[in-house]
C-alpha cells in the first residue's frame, strides 16, 4: 500500500514537473517571438508584394517566349492595345492617342502608344527585352531510347548553367502545328505543366573522385531526359512504325501534345518545343524580399516593361509628344541574329512604318532622320548583383547589390551601349522619379565581358541607347534569384522615362 502511494506521488510530482517545463519552455518561445522582427514591415517589402505577386504570375505563365508574348498581348488587349498585322499596311490605322501591338514569329512583340501631341519627325521613346532564356530544346526528330528507358532527343540553347537541370521536374511547352479538318494549319500553344522529365544525376557511388571535382558535362549525351521506361511503352502498346515526320517523335509525346490540345494525334503536323522547370516562382528570405524563378533573365525586364507601357498607355498619352514603345525579341541568348531577333529589320521597320503612317503615308527622309536622333532605347537586360560567396568575381568598385536600385552597365569595348550621354539622360531620369541613386557595373579587366540587344539595335538604327537592368545571381541557372524592391524600382523608372525623357533630353546640350 505505501509502495502504491509513493508511485502514485511520485507519478503526480512528474507530471507537474513536465507541465511546468512546457509552461516555461512555451513562455520563453513566447517572449523570443516576440523579439523577432516583423516578415515584411521591418524592411518595408509590404508596398512591394502586389507587384511581385503579378510578376510571379506572369513568370509562371511564360515558360517559352511564345508564351512570353501572348502573356504580353493578353495584359495589353485587356487595356484596348488594337492588333496590327506587320503583313498589312499601318497606314489610316494608326492615329494620336491610340494603343497598339504585332507580333512576329509570335515570340517577338512590338506594342506602342502614339501620344495627343505627337507631330511628325518627333522621336521614339523604346524600352528593349529579349522573350528567350537558355533552355533545353527538343530536337526535330525527338525519338531517342536507351538502356529500356524512353528518352527525348533535346539540344541545348543558348549559355545555360547546365549542371542546374539535373533532378529537375521538367514539363514541355511551345507551339504545335495542327491541322484542321478543312486543311488549314493553326498554330496552337501547348505547356503540360506538370513533371513528365527528368535528366538523373549518376549515383555517387558511380562516380570516381575525379568525375566527381569536375563534374563535366558532355551536352548530347548527359543532358537527355528520361520519358518513360520501354516496359511501360510496351504495356500500353504505344509505338508507331508509320512513315514520314511522325516515325521520327516519340509516340508518348505526340499522344501527350494531343491529349494537352483536346486534338487526334494525327492531326499534328509539327512542332517547337522547350522544356522547362515546372516548380513555381515564389517569395524567398526572411523578409520576403526575394523572388526565386525560372527564366528572371529576361523575363524580368519583359513584365517591367509590359506594365510600364501600360500604366502610360492609362494616364500619359494627353501630354505625350512621342510614341512610347516596347520591343521584346526573340534569339537574344543565341546573338540575335534571326528574323524575329534584335538584329532583325524588326526595329528599323517599326519606327520607319509607324512614322510614316501617321505622316499620311509620305516618306520625308529628312523628318525621318530628326525622328532617330531624338529617339532613345533603354535596352533592359538583367544584370550581375554581387554573389557574397564570391565577391573577389566583381570589380570592387562596381558591385551592384539586390534591391538597393536599377543597374547601368558600361563597358569601354563597346560591348554595351552606354556612354556618357545616355548614362547621363537615364541618371537625371532616375532622380526626377525620386528613386535610389543607379548602380554601376563594370566588369573586371580579367574578365569576359557579355553583350546584349543595345549595340546592335543602336548600330543598325543610328538610335542612342543604353543598357541596364535589375540586378541578379544565378543568371543562367534554372532557377534565378532577383529582389522584390528592384521590381519596384524597376517600374518606376521605366514610367518616369517614358513621361520625362523628353524634358530631360530637351535640357541636354546636343
Amino acid at each position: 500500500m505505501m509502495r502504491l502511494i509513493s508511485v502514485k506521488s511520485a507519478t503526480i510530482s512528474f507530471a507537474a514537473l513536465t507541465t511546468s517545463l512546457i509552461q516555461k519552455r512555451s513562455h520563453a518561445l513566447a517572449s523570443s517571438a516576440s523579439k523577432m522582427p516583423p516578415l515584411l514591415s521591418e524592411r518595408n517589402m509590404s508596398e512591394h508584394m502586389d507587384l511581385a505577386q503579378k510578376a510571379i504570375k506572369y513568370f509562371d505563365s511564360s515558360p517559352d517566349p511564345f508564351h512570353a508574348v501572348q502573356t504580353s498581348i493578353d495584359r495589353l488587349s485587356a487595356l484596348g492595345f488594337t492588333e496590327l498585322k506587320e503583313s498589312e499596311p499601318f497606314q489610316d490605322k494608326i492615329e494620336r492617342g491610340g494603343k497598339y501591338y504585332y507580333s512576329r514569329n509570335k515570340s517577338t512583340i512590338v506594342a506602342f502608344t502614339v501620344g495627343n501631341k505627337f507631330e511628325p519627325g518627333n522621336g521614339f521613346k523604346v524600352i528593349g527585352g529579349h522573350t528567350d532564356s537558355p533552355n533545353l530544346k527538343v530536337k526535330p526528330h525527338s525519338r531517342r531510347s536507351s538502356s529500356g528507358c524512353t528518352q527525348l532527343a533535346v539540344e541545348c540553347y543558348g549559355g545555360g548553367l547546365w549542371h542546374t537541370w539535373f533532378d529537375r521536374d521538367l514539363g514541355i511547352s511551345g507551339r504545335v502545328f495542327v491541322r484542321n479538318v478543312d486543311g488549314r494549319v493553326e498554330q496552337k500553344l501547348v505547356r503540360i505543366n506538370r513533371p513528365i522529365l527528368r535528366i538523373p544525376n549518376l549515383a555517387i557511388h558511380l562516380t570516381s573522385a575525379s568525375e566527381r571535382e569536375a563534374f563535366a558535362i558532355n551536352k548530347e549525351d548527359h543532358l537527355t531526359p528520361i520519358l518513360a521506361t520501354e516496359a511501360k511503352k510496351a504495356l500500353t502498346g504505344k509505338d508507331d512504325d508509320s512513315e514520314g515526320w511522325k516515325s521520327r517523335q516519340e509516340p508518348l509525346l505526340l499522344e501527350m501534345i494531343a491529349n494537352e490540345l483536346d486534338v487526334e494525334v494525327e492531326s499534328i503536323c509539327d512542332f517547337e518545343l522547350n522544356l522547362f522547370d515546372v516548380q513555381t516562382a515564389s517569395l524567398g528570405g526572411a523578409y520576403s524580399e526575394f523572388i526565386h524563378s525560372a527564366r528572371l533573365d529576361n523575363l524580368a525586364s519583359c513584365f517591367l516593361a509590359v506594365e510600364g507601357l501600360a500604366e502610360h498607355s492609362q494616364t500619359e498619352l494627353n501630354d505625350d509628344e512621342d510614341i512610347s514603345l516596347v520591343a521584346l525579341f526573340d534569339h537574344e541568348e543565341v546573338g540575335s541574329s534571326s528574323l524575329s531577333g534584335a538584329g532583325s529589320p524588326v526595329m528599323g521597320d517599326a519606327v520607319k512604318r509607324i512614322s510614316a503612317a501617321l505622316c499620311d503615308g509620305e516618306k520625308d527622309e529628312d523628318l525621318y532622320a530628326a525622328c532617330i536622333q531624338k529617339s532613345f532605347v533603354l535596352s533592359v537586360d538583367q544584370a550581375h548583383a554581387i554573389h557574397p560567396n564570391y565577391a573577389s568575381k566583381h570589380e570592387k568598385g562596381h558591385a551592384p547589390k539586390m534591391n538597393a536600385g536599377m543597374v547601368i552597365k558600361r563597358n569601354s569595348n563597346q560591348r554595351y551601349a552606354t556612354n556618357a550621354v545616355t548614362g547621363f539622360l537615364v541618371k537625371e531620369i532616375a532622380e526626377k522619379a525620386g528613386l535610389p541613386p543607379v548602380q554601376e557595373f563594370v566588369v573586371r579587366n580579367d574578365c569576359g565581358c557579355g553583350s546584349t540587344i543595345g549595340p546592335i539595335i543602336s548600330s543598325s538604327t543610328g538610335i542612342r541607347a543604353i543598357d541596364m537592368g535589375c540586378p541578379q545571381l544565378s543568371m543562367h541557372s534554372i532557377r534565378e534569384t532577383m529582389g522584390v524592391a528592384d521590381l519596384t524600382n524597376g517600374l518606376t523608372l521605366f514610367k518616369a522615362y517614358f513621361k520625362y525623357f523628353r524634358d530631360v533630353d530637351s535640357s541636354l546640350e546636343q
